[in-house]
């Protein structure tokens, strides 16, 4: 797959199907990877992206710190995450796209829509992760990282990282830069020298950023309030997908869609064709790409 510079970080991508370019925020936290639209939770179920490329030009990406992307060691906000997706637009020229998130994509492709409305014709927001359960599960996941450097520094972290293949959900201990340590040899030995005491402060204060309310993180509600984008809202029901998440979207976003249906009787037969029916009702001229 080919990589582009995306806001200094290089990023893998890919690009398939034929039609209007659609935008994909990866699913699966802190290991959005391309691969999570056909191996991850729902996402291998429903077998949205084949469906999908049947009529749009799908955009799909490893997120900043996941898959074979790189990273920064740095206060990560949800912003920094928007700029990685509007930047690989630029890369394939292109002015205007849908957008879609899935799991934490959702909260990526928010942002990007509420900074840049004028580059989103769309956005389908794909069982959002929120609720209280998962601001409690992602604070405690930097909470024990951030115990790990105190105890054994930011050597024992690249060691640690390097020894296995779990993701930071799997293992917090590794951190949420275990997947540029393993593929950048320049980046672990960077971090390694990093001094543990500030380290620890950006580990902590990237956590409270991040996630900061007992919903759907990202912009505030009266940012999503003055989003004049048509957006298409599928509720999860887990405890990281809380369905309240889903619905305070669904309250925030002033054109959005609701689709009633919990994850059991999202099928392979009626989500990607509730998915088409709402981009193609949403299809702009402006939408172009010039891959």
């Amino acid at each position: 797959m080919p990589f582009a510079d995306c806001d200094g970080i290089r990023t893998r991508y890919e690009v398939a199907g034929d039609g209007p370019p659609l935008l994909m925020f990866s699913p699966g936290g802190f290991n959005a990877t391309i691969e999570n639209w056909t191996s991850f939770g729902i996402y291998a179920r429903l077998d949205l992206l084949r469906h999908l490329e049947q009529r749009y030009t799908c955009i799909t990406f490893d997120k900043r710190e996941s898959g074979q992307s790189g990273g920064r060691v740095e206060r990560i906000g949800w912003d920094d995450y928007a700029r990685q997706g509007l930047a690989l637009l630029d890369a394939l020229g292109i002015e205007r796209a849908h957008v879609m998130g899935g799991c934490i994509g959702c909260s990526i492709a928010a942002t990007l829509a509420v900074e840049q409305p004028e580059r989103v014709t769309s956005a389908v927001l794909y069982s959002p992760a929120g609720g209280p359960r998962y601001r409690i599960t992602q604070r405690a996941r930097f909470a024990e990282h951030e115990a790990f450097v105190a105890g054994r520094g930011p050597g024992e972290v690249v060691a640690l990282a390097v020894s296995t293949d779990e993701s930071f959900a799997q293992d917090p201990r590794i951190g949420p830069w275990a997947s540029v340590i393993r593929t950048d040899p320049a980046f672990a030995d960077e971090y390694r020298r990093l001094a543990p005491a500030s380290y620890r402060e950006l580990v902590r204060a990237t956590g409270q950023t991040l996630f900061d309310r007992d919903t759907v993180p990202g912009p505030e509600p009266e940012q999503l309030m003055a989003l004049e984008i048509p957006a298409l809202v599928v509720p999860g029901r887990d405890p990281n997908h809380a369905t309240s998440a889903a619905r305070y979207l669904e309250e925030c976003l002033p054109r959005a869609e609701y689709w009633d249906a919990p994850p059991e009787e999202q099928t392979a037969e009626t989500a990607p064709a509730r998915l088409l029916a709402f981009l193609q009702s949403n299809d702009s001229p402006r939408s172009s790409a010039a891959i």
